[in-house]
């Protein structure tokens, strides 16, 4: 059990907002599964998907990572470990101001990055329990797409109406440049968003002040 779990009678757990049906091809087909619900109730991920679809690419290689949020980060991937991803040992838990995460990556397919809020005072303010206590932690939260110029990106897809939260986190040329859509909302909440990632220099971390900034940028005022 995580050192940090929030405990399970705390917490009173709702039925998930999307429980994507897992088809017989492996890790490929529950990849698929999680990532055609995502695109079909995410506008700015179908704009996207019908784009690449267009010149036969398909949305999953663009995928620089897929989002969960949950209760018990290793509870959670134990879904994934089956089928051969493991922790980020190099990485280990990445810490934030009230929340924390693992990455797990499998050779060939997308890094997977759970996270959940602190127990007790330390995890005051996370939007994670709340959104997990309402979507549960089958759906993911969001999707992020690597771009080559995260500018040039925004630009092309504002054209089609796909709106944006907040400014770029990340300077022109540094390693990691992310940034959020404006959140798809289901009942009156925030529910899932598309990230664009610009990677430099071959970096494949996550930088801790960036991520507490994009998790901020989805706060509904």
């Amino acid at each position: 059990m995580s050192p940090h779990r929030i405990p399970a009678h705390r917490i009173k757990k709702k039925t998930p907002a999307a429980q994507p049906v897992k088809s017989g091809e492996g890790l490929d087909g529950l990849l698929k599964s999680y990532i055609d619900d995502f695109i079909s109730h995410n506008r700015a991920a179908k704009v996207i998907s019908d784009g690449l679809r267009v010149i036969g690419i398909g949305f999953r290689p663009v995928i620089d990572h897929m989002t969960f949020r949950t209760l018990d980060v290793d509870q959670r991937a134990k879904e994934f470990l089956k089928y051969g991803y493991a922790d980020d040992r190099k990485l280990g838990i990445i810490e934030y101001e009230n929340w924390w995460a693992k990455v797990y990556r499998k050779d060939g397919y997308p890094a997977l990055f759970i996270d959940q809020a602190y127990g007790g005072p330390k995890g005051k303010g996370s939007l994670i329990p709340d959104w997990v206590r309402t979507f549960g932690d089958k759906a993911l939260h969001h999707i992020a797409v690597q771009v080559d110029d995260i500018e040039n990106a925004i630009y092309f897809l504002e054209k089609q109406s796909v709106v944006f939260s907040g400014n770029i986190v990340g300077d022109r040329g540094t390693d990691l440049r992310q940034i959020f859509t404006q959140p798809e909302t289901r009942n009156g909440k925030s529910f899932t968003v598309v990230e664009l990632t610009e990677r430099r220099r071959g970096y494949t971390g996550f930088l801790p002040p960036q991520a507490q900034g994009l998790m901020e940028s989805t706060r509904l005022s």
